[in-house]
């Protein structure tokens, strides 16, 4: 079974249980369009379950015999109150914390399913799907815009700013919550800048976030 928990930068723990992984697709138009995909008009919306969760500190694990695992970097919002019906004011008061994470995706098996039409989760949402961070206060960002690097093997793979995305943080979380209700331990990724591709076993990852928070992994 996963030992995912909620942590915070320090490692003291977040009292919140880890509910859903609430993920948005496309939400910078250069990733969009890396992929050959056309730019939403409204927030491209799909969930990974509880189990995809684990921690972005230990080695990432890819799954075995299933094609190349490609790596996603995104900003990730854990949710502190429920939300149905928000405002962005609301959205913007249950944020707890914000962090960073990989979303990781069976990139040959979401080209095959995208062209027959079907959901995404056989490529989003299997065990390890989603490597999370430690988390830091809301408030140790209070400004915007927020800026997220990852860099593999000491080069600079993806940058992204917030103010790139097509739907900004809190009007996404807002939106969010008019579809279906956000629930404290839920967390939001955000979306993934431009610069996506394969992982590699003995590869490093370093993620930044702003000068707040920094994570290295590597693939086993």
């Amino acid at each position: 079974m996963p030992d995912y928990a909620h942590h915070w930068k320090d490692g003291t723990p977040v009292h919140l249980p880890l509910g859903k992984i609430v993920c948005v697709g496309r939400n910078y138009a250069e990733h969009a369009r890396e992929l050959n995909n056309p730019v939403p008009d409204t927030p491209l919306l799909f969930i990974k379950p509880a189990s995809a969760a684990v921690h972005l500190t230990r080695p990432l694990l890819l799954p075995e015999g299933r094609g190349p695992v490609h790596f996603e970097a995104e900003l990730a919002v854990l949710i502190s109150r429920p939300l149905t019906n928000a405002t962005a004011s609301e959205a913007a008061q249950a944020i707890l914390g914000y962090g960073l994470a990989l979303d990781l995706t069976l990139r040959d098996l979401q080209s095959e399913l995208k062209e027959k039409g079907h959901p995404w989760e056989r490529a989003k949402a299997f065990d390890g799907a989603c490597p999370l961070s430690p988390f830091i206060a809301a408030d140790r960002l209070p400004h915007t815009p927020i800026t997220f690097t990852l860099d593999i093997d000491g080069k600079r793979q993806q940058t992204g700013n917030t103010d790139d995305m097509l739907t900004p943080v809190m009007p996404l979380i807002a939106h969010i919550s008019t579809q279906f209700s956000l629930q404290p331990g839920d967390v939001v990724l955000t979306g993934t800048p431009a610069g996506v591709g394969p992982l590699a076993r003995g590869q490093t990852l370093s993620l930044e976030l702003e000068d707040q928070l920094f994570v290295e992994t590597t693939v086993a």
